[in-house]
């Protein structure tokens, strides 16, 4: 008798940790998944960000397909003319508004978009000193870890990079510690991982000039707000700024892996020479990946699936009313429900998991909830996703109480 997947999973899959969910998924459609015995699940975080324009979006599939029949791998990243590639750039390029961003260099991940964008600030400014907010995640390699804002996650991997330093998300005061050494600040506009805390406009705008005061640059994380997470398709714009480096991943794939940098041209070339191929990667901006991304992006602008954003966010926050339940918070589809602890949310998820609802928790505040559902989560699907974490939370609470 052969071994069962679960077993093969148990055997020869590496563990990130000793409790994964684990469950078997067969297939996966719109905003529901399903197990091999046909059980389905309704994905309330998109695979943490990712699929926001639904598992198997038509749109996308039919671009997968049609690039597959096209052709795949073809060079290292660079070097040829790739047509999914030229027209992802340009679309990306368009959608910040911003001549100043105009130029793209594709990877493979989030993390790795991190990484190029360190290498980039250090190759342009000549300064070492990188700052970021405590209680940030910004990706698991050695260089984005060295900038994580969480001494747990960095403390068995040390030496990490050195000239790094951490002020307060939102924290005007902070602002000062940016001086003339520091060659990057890099924030996210809503803090995902801290538990979806967001800053205003006028934060935003203070970081900007200080930034452009003691030339340093800014790099903004986009890698879970981007691609319409937040009601507008890049979280940057509405606070009336614009960042020198932008960070995606995630949702821009529609499923797929990619991730990019952006910035302006005259950053962008110095990873050019002194020396040549100052960065360089062979996988990133597959041409599947590009194809997969551009028809993500259309989908998010031809279905005008932002606007549908504020109203759709309000009803999960109507609707989430119970007495467990301390606050729900964030912008968009980038939502945290504030629990006592996380033994409380720990229940719940778990309770919601029987009963065909997958949500989690962050790595920086885990007695909050996430809600990331897809884009595409219509009215009705929210009212039935509310009403399972309602009977969960009314089950623990009877429980605790």
């Amino acid at each position: 008798m052969g071994f069962t997947h679960r077993q093969l999973f148990q055997k020869f899959i590496a563990p990130t940790s000793d409790a994964p969910l684990a469950l078997e998924i067969t297939k996966a459609e719109g905003v529901y998944m399903y197990d091999a015995q046909g059980k389905s699940y309704m994905d309330l975080i998109s695979g943490i960000a990712v699929s926001n324009v639904g598992h198997r979006n038509p749109a996308v599939v039919k671009a997968i397909k049609d690039q597959v029949d096209a052709y795949m791998h073809l060079m290292v990243y660079g070097e040829y003319i790739q047509s999914p590639q030229v027209q992802l750039a340009e679309a990306l390029v368009k959608s910040t508004g911003s001549e100043h961003l105009n130029q793209v260099y594709f990877t493979n991940s989030g993390t790795e978009a991190v990484e190029g964008a360190m290498k980039l600030t250090k190759r342009y400014t000549g300064r070492t000193e990188f700052i970021s907010c405590f209680n940030a995640y910004h990706g698991a390699s050695q260089g984005a870890l060295s900038i994580a804002g969480d001494e747990n996650f960095k403390n068995a991997f040390r030496p990490l990079l050195p000239d790094i330093r951490h002020i307060h998300h939102g924290c005007l005061a902070n602002l000062s510690k940016i001086t003339e050494k520091t060659a990057a600040v890099i924030i996210e506009i809503v803090a995902g991982e801290a538990g979806v805390k967001t800053a205003t406009a006028a934060y935003f705008q203070a970081l900007r000039k200080r930034c452009d005061n003691t030339g340093t640059l800014l790099i903004v994380d986009e890698i879970q707000s981007g691609f319409g997470r937040t009601g507008t398709f890049w979280a940057f714009q509405p606070m009336d700024i614009v960042p020198d480096i932008l960070l995606t991943a995630k949702g821009m794939g529609g499923g797929m892996p990619i991730g990019a940098f952006l910035a302006n041209e005259t950053l962008m070339r110095t990873l050019s020479f002194e020396p040549v191929l100052g960065h360089i990667t062979t996988f990133g901006g597959h041409p599947v990946s590009c194809a997969a991304s551009l028809a993500t992006l259309r989908y998010i602008m031809d279905e005008q699936l932002m606007a549908q954003i504020p109203a759709k966010s309000n009803l999960f926050k109507s609707l989430l009313q119970h007495p467990i339940i301390h606050e729900v918070r964030g912008i968009g589809f980038m939502l945290a429900v504030e629990m006592q602890d996380f033994k409380t949310v720990k229940a719940v998820i778990d309770e919601c998991i029987l009963n065909g609802l997958i949500t989690d928790w962050f790595l920086f505040c885990d007695n909050s909830l996430r809600i990331a559902p897809p884009l595409t989560i219509t009215e009705e699907e929210i009212k039935i996703a509310c009403n399972i974490l309602l009977q969960a939370m009314n089950k623990v609470y009877s429980l605790n109480n």
